[in-house]
């Protein structure tokens, strides 16, 4: 390991104590995979010092790279297990779904804008993350080829539930999603118990827009 790899190291040793787990994230592989991923590398080298930090980041074409306790904290909702089968509606920086990939069987993530999707691919690839299957395409209307999902999370903010992803839910399966306005939303959990449909609220929250057929619009 160089001086670089330490000190980044060292960065998310930090995040991981103070930003996750000492806000009460207590899954174990949650902690694990946040200490283990090079979040760094999912941003751009001018912002690679600050990748650690509280808060998110951009990453261009006016999207971000969530904070790191969101993630966790969406992650851990999902209540994963090593044979799940996981949905993710927009890729971004590749992070969110870095971090499922070490968790589960297969992640299958959608992104919308073509610049984003490469970047991501490529990340991955270097990683050797090859248990991500990612798809660029319009991300709202969810993946009913692959479908039913175990998991399903949703990293831009809707303005309400998608029915037809539900559908896509398996029984027993999560749906983790932000619900609301263009600038504030509920983060909220989704499980399918046979036909029905729970809902739990688990905080504010604020992403960006969710855009596409079942989206907001341009």
């Amino acid at each position: 390991m160089d001086v670089m790899d330490r000190k980044y190291a060292r960065q998310r040793e930090e995040m991981v104590r103070r930003q996750i787990a000492g806000r009460g994230i207590s899954n174990p592989g949650v902690l694990k995979v946040m200490g283990a991923v090079p979040r760094h590398l999912f941003v751009s080298e001018a912002l690679m010092d600050r990748a650690y930090g509280d808060f998110p980041l951009p990453i261009g074409e006016k999207q971000t790279i969530s904070q790191p306790f969101i993630v966790a904290e969406m992650t851990q909702a999902l209540s994963l297990t090593k044979d799940s089968r996981v949905l993710e509606l927009g890729t971004g920086s590749g992070y969110q779904a870095a971090i499922l990939s070490r968790l589960v069987y297969r992640v299958y993530t959608i992104e919308r804008i073509h610049t984003l999707y490469m970047r991501a691919r490529k990340v991955f690839d270097a990683l050797h993350y090859f248990n991500i299957v990612p798809r660029f395409s319009d991300g709202t209307t969810g993946w009913p080829q692959e479908a039913p999902f175990d998991a399903i999370i949703v990293t831009a903010g809707a303005p309400e539930i998608p029915m037809h992803l539900t559908d896509q839910l398996a029984d027993g399966g999560r749906l983790v999603m932000p619900v609301g306005g263009a600038d504030t939303q509920d983060l909220l959990r989704i499980t399918r118990v046979g036909d029905e449909l729970v809902q739990e609220n688990m905080g504010k929250c604020r992403f960006v827009p969710l855009i596409g057929e079942h989206g907001w619009k341009e």
